[in-house]
């Protein structure tokens, strides 16, 4: 990498150690030139928004505001360039195999040794899946069914539910994202995410659904 080239990273986890060894390895091992650190999953989405210059995005699953890998399939739709995986202690199939059936770049497993997370992490800065050798031989998973409507409510983040209660009041992205102090790209991305969670095309379409739940 020649010194002129500059490479943006994001690291969203809620361990601050955790963080801090990451970080060490992206800008001593993989030259990375700035490192943005957050706790959270909506802090994130919000250095998504007023940092264009980010390249490449690693999620935690289990940090606040985190809706399982579901949310990080918005997050790609609305940063098709953006290089997104999942880095986490959560390492059930589960969680893996969600993870690659909603298009993201990789599940890196934090038990994996430093020299094995960095080879990771230079498959998906250069563009390739990265999938963990528990996985590696399976055909790849089937999406699981969405939400039923009893359940629907209880598979939203807090934040979600924020936004949610917005557009049922009528409320703008521009008015959500005042009253919830958070950007309105950030709001877009989780109106986004409830379009896809309730399976509606529109704002009008969302807010009758969530009405007739909420009734």
């Amino acid at each position: 990498m020649s010194p002129a080239t500059k490479t943006s990273a994001l690291i969203a986890d809620d361990h601050g150690l955790y963080r801090v060894g990451l970080r060490m390895l992206l800008e001593d091992r993989l030259g990375v030139t700035e490192v943005i650190e957050v706790g959270g999953f909506d802090e994130a989405l919000d250095r998504l928004a007023d940092t264009p210059s980010i390249k490449l995005a690693l999620f935690d699953l289990s940090m606040p505001g985190m809706g399982g890998p579901s949310s990080l399939a918005v997050v790609r739709a609305n940063y098709p360039d953006l290089k997104v995986a999942v880095i986490s202690g959560l390492e059930d199939r589960a969680n893996i195999d969600a993870t690659l059936a909603h298009g993201l770049h990789g599940f890196v497993p934090k038990s994996l040794s430093d020299d094995k997370i960095v080879a990771a992490l230079k498959d998906v800065m250069a563009g390739k899946v990265f999938v963990p050798s528990v996985t590696a031989a399976r055909a790849m998973p089937l999406p699981t069914p969405g939400p039923s409507q009893a359940a629907a409510m209880e598979g939203l983040t807090p934040r979600q539910r924020d936004v949610l209660a917005g557009i049922v009041r009528g409320l703008a992205n521009k008015e959500i994202a005042r009253e919830l102090d958070i950007a309105e790209g950030t709001v877009k991305i989780h109106l986004a995410a409830l379009f896809s969670h309730f399976d509606v095309r529109n704002r009008t379409e969302l807010a009758t659904r969530a009405q007739r739940l909420m009734s």
